[in-house]
């Protein structure tokens, strides 16, 4: 019996040095990364870094930080991010986002971000580069406003990406949202009837992409990977009696451009083209214009108020057989 007394001694009492020194490399380890990006030009600040859990996770809690990337004019801060992980592999993170506001900033202008419950878990290979195999991130209310007034808001958010075992670069990606509503602004912006229902009444997004590189350490160090295949299984959104869906298989060159076919469906496209109309997004002049192609693209679909049609995206265009419709969007993450 004191043997296996003195054995659970010297095993606790070595768990406890493994679990002070891992926190302090974990505090040495955050202290560094915050330096090197200030000497790469970001801001990037915290007032103070907190740390429990013992004995069976590591609890990571970084207060007040402040970051922002000089090369894409974007910046974040909030009140507290907290971080934690198993003791014995941190690589299995998981990650909470304050419920008071995150502000964001970017060229486009300044965002305030609310979200309830905001948990990010992730699993990472091993190794200094912290390849991402698996993102969960799951929310409950949330809702992004400008200082014009409230711009997008849902009863909750789900976002999955999973890295494909056999290709490294390939994730399987899925977005959705529960009652998603455009805010104040975008509703005021295309001047949206009041009768207009509230709510989307379904958003989704499935997709797969293949990447340039493995995300990693270096899309927040570096740069973003980008895109160069994209494969959208079901892209949704409908919206009282407006109804889309698009799925697609594109490949994207160096600068972003997308080539391939587009299969787009579009239920009361005169009521899109009437909020793209009123609300100045589409200039008066194009307006005869887009309705006519609108038209034709409808009587090819043999419904005159449905839209089912295949497009190709080619030498930079947005094709309908061999009848140009306009340029194809880049695709770049900044």
């Amino acid at each position: 019996m004191p043997r296996i007394i003195w054995a659970g001694l010297v095993l606790a009492l070595a768990w406890s040095g493994w679990w002070l020194w891992a926190t302090a490399a974990a505090e040495r380890a955050v202290e560094r990364w915050f330096a090197e990006r200030r000497a790469e030009g970001w801001q990037a600040e915290y007032a103070r870094l907190d740390l429990a859990g013992y004995p069976l996770r590591f609890d990571a809690e970084v207060l007040l930080p402040a970051l922002a990337d000089p090369g894409t004019g974007v910046a974040l801060t909030a009140s507290h991010v907290g971080v934690s992980a198993p003791a014995w592999w941190p690589g299995d993170l998981t990650v909470r986002l304050p419920a008071d506001a995150i502000t964001l900033a970017s060229p486009e202008g300044r965002a305030t971000l609310l979200m309830q419950a905001a948990t990010a878990d992730m699993e990472l290979t091993p190794g200094n580069a912290l390849e991402l195999e698996r993102l969960q991130f799951g929310a409950g209310p949330w809702s992004l406003g400008g200082p014009q007034g409230q711009v997008v808001l849902a009863d909750d958010l789900r976002l999955a990406m999973v890295q494909d075992e056999s290709t490294p670069q390939r994730y399987a990606l899925s977005v959705g949202a529960a009652a998603l509503q455009p805010g104040s602004v975008p509703r005021a912006a295309l001047r949206v009837p009041e009768s207009w229902p509230v709510s989307f009444d379904s958003f989704a997004l499935e997709m797969e992409v293949v990447f340039d590189r493995v995300w990693d350490r270096r899309a927040v160090e570096v740069a973003r990977p980008q895109p160069q295949r994209i494969e959208i299984d079901l892209a949704e959104a409908v919206w009282g009696t407006l109804e889309l869906r698009a799925a697609a298989e594109l490949t994207l060159d160096a600068q972003g451009v997308p080539e391939g076919p587009l299969s787009l469906q579009a239920r009361n496209w005169q009521e899109i083209l009437g909020l793209a109309e009123r609300s100045g997004a589409l200039p008066a002049a194009l307006v005869p214009q887009a309705r006519s192609v609108l038209q034709a693209l409808a009587a090819a679909s043999g419904d005159p108020r449905a839209i089912d049609v295949t497009l190709t995206l080619r030498d930079g265009l947005v094709l309908l057989g061999f009848v140009p419709l306009g340029p194809a969007p880049r695709l770049v993450l900044r």
